[in-house]
């Protein structure tokens, strides 16, 4: 059998090809020669080093062949002490050739010629390029690749060696927050940190979710983790349905999150840290001359499993049995004309047929639900060197909700510099623009009436509408109980929401002597957010009834904040490390709401557009309130050989919400951390590549109170003057001049275990949280002239256990395989209330001794069977009856 021919050709300059030439080499095999003299080719060897050489050839005409399209290349792959490493990738560099090495670390690889690289990568080690240059054995040793361990973290007002942390910090990178696309932080942050509990609260498009690290501290106020975008503080509160300033964020613009987990880490933001910190660092402009890059990302989702209601049919027949079981067990009703015979009530022809079947099936799950398409592109420009560097991000989301009606669109831009004007000066700014538009179902009030709940009471034998356009209710079916039609509510019950937010900050950087910087920035957050809602004439049980009902909402808000902080690094003889900031910090923040409301419009045309065509203005009002924080912080790290170290933090708060007496306080932090791995007794043991214990103590604060809640407050009274009724102002709540923070003492104990080259990692968390002066309503003397007054009195405890493991299990060019387990355990108990009374909220309960959170109800059993009729009558019910556990034995 003859070889095959193969050829790559490099230059090709002729007038006729010689393919007869090409073609008798190719049947008589390699080394082949034979003259050309009037094409200029004299020999050709096919294979073994394939070559067409010219001889004499015009000046117009010329034709080179390549050199052979295989070669086969062997070696060997060891790491840094010769052990052979078996997995690791060998790949031609810009194709997708590639091996990997066995249990001997031995590989073979044929690529297409001897002119190309080959990468060596191996989860663990620093990846390695060795140019073939037509060898044919090449063997390679891989160096630990320390980056993992030399990683940088951000920290509050700073970024230190992820090997240098004292404390308990969780970090994601963008990589990846874009493995799972989401349409807020929160929910980008759902079981990537251990500690990070996420809880979605809402299934409407870009819903809220609360996220808890460690638990909850209060019982009063929030509970909500402080978040620092770009250094500038996010605190608002009071926004739509409880959101917050991070539900506005453009997640696809996000770098990298790290969660401040322990005091130690949390302590720099002092009065504000109890919750935990979430710090967020945006991307920045490219360094390597200029890119534009484009994302974008579809989904569909759709409501996979339906409840399973009754149909028209089998409604008919409930409704039947529970005649018949009417006279049996409730003679006495049945006789007196108590239950109405279900064929009696079957004649209605708009929903019955001449023998009494319904004319409809209307599946309600089906009627109101649709299928969410979700869009998201994001379009970014950046360019720049490492002077001078600049970045453009802009973002689209379009997402629909599962219940028709329910829409969110999202427009963000941002635009980002970097400067270094001079050697000891560099500047820089952020400012972000994002623009909101949500169509919410179920707004909080609306008449009281959820249109998913609607969703299952409303009965199969309604139509969603008549022929001529009405819309069908329950009131249609005599005898049943009302409710709103669940498609009629989402469509004519308007609620629509528009949020702009601009987030913004400069920066300016001055190296002030070696190893000595001054840092200033400004920062400010501006939210407006409208609120219109109208709820239709149409519409029974939530605005029919006052014909139509409108409202307007306006809130605003603004942060403005103004820090300065000196940085001081210093390294001695590779022995002693030393890092020191020093700083202080003023914010401002203020607040705006206003409402008005107006009921009785003549039709539906105005809607929310036009109050004054309500004829009843039922409601106006506005409200304003503004704070201030005076802050000094600082903190010192300290590292011996790299294996010892030490942190100290201290941040001294002063706050215009609290009482005179209190409105500064001071929350210092201590951690300790040793890096065993570092200890020559450890250092040469195969496979541990890293080895850390921890420990820390601190005091962190809740600040989160309404800005005059230690004041007394003012209202309006309705009094009886001169003989009339006259509005007056008087005092509605009493002032604590005492009322301070709530404060939270945490101790956290860790350990963090690289294997393998940090191919496999493990940390293990243990912490106890200790809330004290809670926040709760004390009873006060009735002479006073009120029942309660604000004070610092209840106090909580939690506690918990976090571990994380992360796996490397594959690394081969663009493919890895990667595994990270995660599971948090965290015991809330509250420890101190005001006199030990419970506290109830619709149903749930806050008891000592109980977890907050905690459910308050009855113990569901079943029903009452027929065979234990006697039995239930004890308790004065009948078999069909719910039956109760008597959990406290009181009969």
């Amino acid at each position: 059998m003859k070889n095959p021919l193969r050829l790559h050709l490099q230059t090709l300059k002729c007038r006729m090809l010689p393919s007869l030439a090409l073609l008798v080499v190719a049947y008589l095999g390699t080394g082949t020669a034979f003259a050309t003299p009037s094409y200029g080719v004299g020999y050709v060897r096919v294979d073994n080093g394939a070559t067409l050489m010219e001889r004499n050839a015009p000046a117009d005409w010329d034709l080179v062949g390549s050199r052979p399209l295989a070669i086969n290349i062997k070696g060997k792959v060891t790491d840094d002490g010769g052990q052979p490493l078996p997995g690791v990738s060998v790949v031609l560099k810009g194709s997708t050739t590639g091996t990997a090495t066995g249990s001997d670390g031995t590989y073979a690889l044929t690529v297409p010629n001897g002119n190309g690289t080959l990468v060596f990568s191996f989860i663990g080690y620093a990846p390695q390029e060795v140019a073939i240059n037509e060898r044919t054995a090449i063997d390679v040793r891989l160096a630990p690749d320390t980056k993992a361990l030399e990683e940088i973290v951000v920290v509050g007002y700073g970024v230190q060696r992820k090997s240098d942390l004292t404390g308990a910090v969780g970090t994601v990178k963008a990589e990846t927050l874009q493995e799972r696309p989401a349409a807020s932080l929160n929910q980008s942050l759902a079981g990537r940190i251990t500690g990070v509990n996420v809880s979605v609260n809402s299934g409407r498009p870009g819903g809220r979710s609360n996220i808890r690290i460690r638990g909850n501290t209060s019982v009063s106020v929030t509970n909500n983790p402080l978040y620092v975008i770009d250094g500038v503080i996010l605190n608002a509160t009071g926004l739509v349905n409880g959101s917050t300033p991070i539900d506005y964020i453009n997640p696809n613009d996000i770098a990298s999150i790290e969660v401040l987990k322990d005091a130690s880490a949390t302590a720099i933001y002092g009065a504000r840290g109890a919750n935990g910190v979430i710090l967020v660092t945006t991307k920045r402009g490219s360094q390597e001359g200029g890119r534009v890059n484009y994302d974008t990302d579809f989904s569909v989702g759709v409501l996979t499993r339906k409840l399973d209601l009754l149909n028209s049919r089998e409604f008919l027949l409930v409704e039947d049995a529970a005649y018949l079981n009417a006279q049996k067990y409730d003679p006495v009703g049945f006789a007196g004309g108590k239950y109405k015979d279900p064929q009696l009530k079957r004649t209605n022809p708009l929903l019955f047929d001449a023998n009494g079947q319904p004319l409809y099936d209307t599946d309600w799950q089906k009627e109101a639900t649709q299928k969410a398409f979700t869009q998201n592109h994001q379009l970014s420009f950046s360019g720049g060197n490492a002077k001078d560097n600049f970045g453009v991000y802009l973002g689209y989301r379009n997402e629909n909700g599962l219940i028709r009606e329910s829409w969110l669109k999202r427009y963000s831009g941002r635009f980002v510099f970097d400067s270094q004007l001079k050697d000891w000066l560099k500047v820089g700014g952020s400012l972000g623009y994002n623009d909101q538009n949500e169509s919410q179902i179920d707004p909080l009030g609306g008449g009281g009436i959820i249109a998913m709940r609607q969703v299952l009471e409303a009965l199969p034998i309604i139509p969603v509408k008549y022929p001529d356009g009405k819309w069908g209710g329950n009131e249609d079916y005599p005898g049943m109980e009302g409710g709103g039609n669940p498609v009629n509510i989402v469509t004519d019950r308007l609620y629509y929401v528009k949020t702009q937010t601009m987030l913004g900050n400069v920066y300016a950087n001055i190296t002030l002597a070696k190893g000595l910087d001054l840092r200033s920035t400004i920062g400010t957050n501006v939210i407006n957010q409208r609120t219109d809602y109208y709820g239709s004439r149409t519409l029974n049980y939530i605005s029919r009834n006052q014909g139509g009902d409108a409202s307007v909402t306006s809130d605003r808000y603004n942060s403005w904040q103004f820090e300065n902080y000196l940085t001081y690094n210093r390294r001695i003889a590779d022995i002693h490390s030393f890092n020191a900031l020093l700083g202080l910090s003023w914010q401002h923040v203020d607040q705006f709401s206003a409402i008005a409301r107006a009921q009785s419009f003549q039709d539906d045309y105005f809607q929310f557009n036009n109050l004054g065509a309500g004829a009843n203005l039922v409601a106006s009002g506005s409200s304003a309130s503004a704070y201030g924080l005076n802050s000094y912080f600082g903190r010192v790290n300290y590292g011996l050989k790299d294996k010892y170290l030490i942190t100290f933090t201290g941040r001294a708060d002063g706050s215009s919400k609290f009482g005179s007496a209190n409105r500064y306080a001071f929350f210092p932090s201590a951690a300790l951390a040793w890096r065993v791995s570092e200890e020559e007794f450890l250092k040469n043991i195969p496979g541990i590549s890293n080895l850390k214990v921890r420990a820390s103590y601190g005091v962190t604060g809740n600040s989160e109170i309404t800005a005059y809640q230690a004041l007394a407050g003012m209202g309006n009274y309705s009094v009886i003057f001169n003989g009339a009724r006259t509005i007056g102002i008087g005092i509605n709540r009493l002032a604590n001049p005492d009322l301070q923070w709530e404060k939270t003492q945490q101790v956290d104990a860790g350990i963090e275990l690289g294997l393998f080259q940090n191919r496999v990692s493990l940390e293990v968390d243990i912490y106890r949280k200790l809330t004290t002066d809670m926040l709760l309503s004390a009873p006060v003397p009735s002479s006073s002239g009120f029942t309660t007054v604000s004070k610092n009195i209840g106090s909580m405890e939690n506690r918990g256990v976090e571990v994380g493991l992360n796996t490397a299990n594959i690394n081969a060019g663009d493919f890895s395989w990667n595994t990270t387990f995660n599971i948090s355990v965290n015991k809330n108990k509250v420890l101190a209330l005001t006199g030990g009374a419970d506290i109830f909220s619709g149903r749930g309960i806050i008891r000592e001794g109980e977890p907050v959170g905690s459910f308050f109800g009855y113990v569901h059993l079943g029903t009452w069977g027929t065979a234990e009729e006697s039995e239930a009558a004890k308790y004065l019910k009948k078999p069909g009856d719910i039956k109760y556990q008597d959990t406290n034995n009181d009969g």
